[in-house]
Formats: C-alpha cells, structure tokens, sequence
C-alpha cells in the first residue's frame, strides 16, 4: 500500500538516522514483530524493557510508512467526542479510555526526557466551536472532561480572541498535550533497543505467518524463517490483511509546513489547536519556528487520486491558516498527503483474534496514533507475561 505521497517534512529534516541490514539468516526470538514504525518501535521498547528477546522486521526502511508523515499531534482528546463515546461504549469504558490516552501522554514524556533529538514538547490544546451549532455539544464535553478530573478551562469569544487573536464562539483550553517528531522518536527507540538485545532488520517482508502450539513462524520473501513465541503486528493501516473483519474506514490527508517564522512565539503558549468540524483543520508549531496546518480529509484512499488532489488541498490548507491569523506570514514550505484510518468508535484495536492466541495486534488507528501506540505497547507487554490487564478488553476485536 502507498502510505503517504513523496517528500514528507520530517524525513526530509532528519533523513535516514539509522541504517540496519536485511534478514539473511534464519532466527529465533522470544517475540517478533512485524512493522518498524512508530508503533513497533514502541512494542519493541516495552518488550524489551520486560526481558524479552525481539526481532522487528519492516519491509521498508524504519520509519519510512506513515510514522514519516505523522503530524504527531499529542492529544488524550480522541476522534470521537467524549459524550458521544459515552453514547457508544458506555460511560465507564468511555472515560477510561480518555483518561489512559491523557496518561500515555505522560508516559510518552517520561521515555522522551533523555532524548533532545525527539522534541518532545508539551503543549496546551484548543479546541474551538467551528459553527454557533456547535457551542452546546462543546459545552457539554468541557463539563464532562472537568467532571472526570481532565484538566481544562472553558473560553468564550473574548478569552479566544485575548489568547490566540482571532473570533470564534467557544473553546475548550485543555492543559495536557504535546507534540514530538514521531520518525525520530521511532529511530530513538530502536537504536536505544539495540543496547536491550533487540535486532533490527530493513527491507524484510513477510510472506507468510501461521501458528503453532509452540508459537508463530514467520517466513520472509527471501525464504528465512523467524520463530517466536509472539508475534506482533504492528503494520498500521496495511494489518487489515490480516483481519478477517472490517474494523477500519480508510481516508486521504493533507498537511503542510511552513518556512521558518521570524519569532518563536505565534499564539498562546504555542498550543495545538483544532476544531469541532468534521474533517477538522489543525495546527502545531515545531522546534524551528514553522506552522504546521493539516486536514481537509477526503473519504477515498486511492494514492494517486490523493496526490494528484495536494496541490489543491495544500492551498486551501493555507487560505484557512491565513483566514485565522491574517497578520501571521505564512509561506508554504512543504507539503504532503497519507492514509488516514478510523475506526467506528474512534479506538484503537489491540489483542488477538479469536484462535490466534500467540498473535498480537497493535492498531492505534486515528487521529491519537502515538498515543494508542503506547496503550497498544503497555497491553501486550502484560498479554505477553502472561499478565492480566483489564484495558485490554476496552479495546479487543470482540467490542
């Protein structure tokens, strides 16, 4: 599948930080796992935290599928609006689900720490009534966010327009986010590995896996075997091959980021912003001063379609930065397009299928990714210790 389009900004701004060779020799390993982006980089970290032998393979070089066009918006806010997933899942498993996207946040932070390469950040988000329709159901979700201990403030149009210099309804100031460079994160994390006894192979493709009481056999393209006890799928929007049923919707995404501004301040505290609209518009800022501004999604997945419509998309993406912050200079720098997937709920799925107890998933499908990412590498690391962990259930296949 043809993930994103050519020249995403942040393999451009780090290029490839880390080389590692093919699979050349057959192998053995407590766990492999099958994907070397952003969420297999943070499956192999906690499972070698816990004293597991890893194997992680990807047929592209790390990092190279959509963990490269990640606009790595760190929010606990998930697609799906916290009232609504009350609606869906019920009121318990609905807030633990906001609650444990909010502490992955901080779990994220506490493994960034002692790497300046990553830009971890922590930022406030806010997220503004795009219509007067809206005010009411945005109302209603600040109340239940501060219900359950999330830490946010409620602004009117005069609070909007002191803090961020633009007229818009309501919003929501939420005091927990963050932003990171998430194809750094990833080299990051498997280089670190390296020193916990992972291995790393690059351009290994798997043909074909299956089960046995013992474990998973993987075989390769080239014909090498990797045996394991787990076996860990971590392949993103491409793992739907592997599913029987339709857990995902897929769709085109568009971002650009903008040449270096002259300050380093743009707004209030520099904070994500976004909208109650759907497909909504976003923006963060980055460690070097730019804007980055995503969205206009399209409802098709097709990747030529999807590039040939970025020129266009890019514009608009501009023209609606512009319309928010007419005194801000705003100049395209880059731009590109990828998969985007969603799920009817807004969560992730992460677990095993029915009769496939030694294969795990890790889906952190959406607009929380990074964050699903860690919950996905949490649940499986106690899966995989033979551990129970009741957050496991909130997000499984059988929901």
């Amino acid at each position: 599948m043809d993930l994103r389009s050519d020249y995403p900004f942040w393999l451009l701004d780090r290029g490839i930080i880390h080389s590692y060779p093919s699979l050349l020799q057959d192998v053995r390993a407590d766990v492999a796992i099958m994907g070397a982006g952003i969420s297999g980089a943070l499956a192999a970290w906690y499972l070698c935290q816990a004293g597991f032998k890893t194997e992680i393979v990807d047929k592209r070089h790390v990092g190279m599928g959509s963990t490269a066009a990640s606009t790595a918006l760190l929010q606990y806010e998930i697609d799906t609006p916290l009232a609504e997933l009350i609606n869906k899942r019920g009121e318990s498993d609905a807030v633990r689900s906001y609650l444990l996207c909010l502490k992955a946040i901080y779990d994220l932070e506490t493994i960034c720490g002692q790497w300046p390469e990553v830009a971890f950040t922590k930022r406030p988000s806010m997220q503004y009534a795009s219509h007067r329709k809206d005010v009411p159901l945005l109302k209603r979700e600040y109340e239940l966010r501060k219900q359950y201990g999330i830490a946010v403030q409620w602004l009117p149009e005069t609070g909007i327009r002191e803090k961020f210099g633009f007229n818009k309804e309501a919003a929501i100031l939420s005091r927990d986010a963050a932003e990171v460079k998430a194809y750094s994160l990833t080299h990051a994390l498997l280089h670190r590995c390296q020193g916990l006894g992972l291995e790393v192979y690059d351009h290994t493709a798997v043909t074909t896996f299956h089960e046995n009481k013992r474990g998973v056999e993987l075989v390769t393209e080239e014909g090498k075997r990797i045996k394991a006890r787990k076996l860990v799928i971590a392949c993103g929007y491409e793992s739907a091959q592997y599913i029987p049923q339709k857990i995902q919707t897929l769709q085109s995404t568009y971002a650009i980021i903008s040449e270096p501004c002259p300050t380093d301040h743009h707004w209030h505290q520099n904070a994500l912003i976004w909208e109650t609209a759907q497909p909504y518009l976003y923006l963060r800022t980055t460690a070097d001063n730019r804007i980055l501004v995503g969205g206009k999604d399209d409802d098709f997945a097709d990747a030529r379609r999807r590039d040939k419509a970025l020129p266009a998309k890019a514009k608009a993406l501009e023209q609606a930065f512009k319309k928010l912050f007419p005194a801000i200079h705003f100049r395209t720098d880059f731009k590109w397009a990828g998969t985007f997937g969603s799920t009817r709920d807004g969560l992730p799925y992460i677990g095993s299928l029915p009769g496939k107890p030694h294969t795990y998933f890790a889906l952190g499908l959406g607009g929380n990714g990074i964050t699903f990412s860690v919950l996905a590498a949490q649940i499986i690391t106690s899966l995989a210790l033979g551990l129970p962990d009741d957050n496991a259930r909130l997000f499984g296949f059988n929901r």
